[in-house]
């Protein structure tokens, strides 16, 4: 069964010799030895060089495993991490040489430890969030994509709907969950609005704790305490990317009741954060 990871964990800092010294995970290193000189003797573009390489792959794929799982604990699946480990391990058998002095697999170790927290640094999640909301998410943005190309405006929520053959609700809770994927700058402009103030100048005076992740936390209870009309403003204004003018056509009120809305309500979420301090 696939595994899934759940909270954070190590980084897989030990020493090569720590790592390999798993009686489960070391490789036959007299055999990869052996394997890695026949590599060096076949010229390029010998057909037997393909198979010395998958050989090698095979043999190492307990290592793999190992390193992958030092990092199961940090919201991802352990067979996502394997192939991304696995990566690290083909890049270190191609860029192998005999001549280092070295074990294959304490050259090998670092390369593929480097690889899984690359894979973090460009494809992971601000929070961990179901697998399945962040395929939501991705077909959400595609949707997006394709449909504004074809309108020639950013798609309604109705629309995007339509098109991925689901629910208002569920597109609204795809578009809630991009933000634990990326957060919305509190400094940036209220794009699509000519001349609007940034979204923090709602708030009224800046506050710089606003940053921390105790007030993401925050949060929480009170968006779920807003009328639904006011959290879908929200939502489709800071998670799903529209302006204010769109968003006033996809609820039939005017631009300037959803202006006023957005004030009141971000100035009510504020008082909320700050009524404890």
């Amino acid at each position: 069964m696939t595994e899934k990871t759940t909270s954070l964990a190590g980084e897989g800092n030990e020493r090569p010799e720590a790592v390999t010294g798993n009686s489960s995970a070391v490789p036959d290193r007299a055999r990869a030895r052996a394997l890695f000189e026949r590599l060096a003797e076949l010229p390029e573009g010998d057909p037997e060089r393909q198979r010395i390489r998958d050989q090698l792959v095979e043999l190492h794929l307990p290592l793999v495993e190992y390193l992958a799982r030092r990092f199961r604990n940090r919201g991802e699946w352990l067979d996502d991490l394997i192939q991304v480990a696995t990566i690290g391990l083909i890049k270190s058998i191609d860029r192998f040489d005999l001549g280092r002095g070295v074990e294959f697999s304490t050259y090998a170790t670092p390369t593929i430890v480097g690889e899984i927290k690359r894979h973090f640094r460009d494809k992971g999640w601000a929070v961990r969030v179901p697998r399945r909301l962040q395929e939501l998410k991705l077909s959400l943005t595609k949707a997006i994509s394709d449909l504004a190309q074809r309108e020639g405006r950013a798609p309604t929520v109705s629309e995007l709907a339509a098109h991925l053959q689901m629910s208002e609700e569920e597109v609204l809770e795809g578009l809630e969950s991009a933000n634990a994927y990326s957060t919305v700058s509190l400094d940036a402009p209220d794009s699509g609005d000519e001349d609007a103030p940034a979204v923090a100048d709602s708030l009224g005076m800046i506050d710089e704790s606003l940053e921390g992740v105790e007030y993401r936390e925050s949060l929480k209870p009170l968006l779920e305490k807003l009328p639904a009309r006011e959290k879908k403003i929200l939502l489709l204004r800071f998670f799903g990317n529209m302006t204010q003018s769109q968003i006033a056509a996809e609820l039939g009120i005017s631009q300037m009741h959803v202006s006023r809305l957005l004030a009141r309500t971000l100035a009510q979420l504020r008082d909320g954060l700050t009524a404890d301090e």
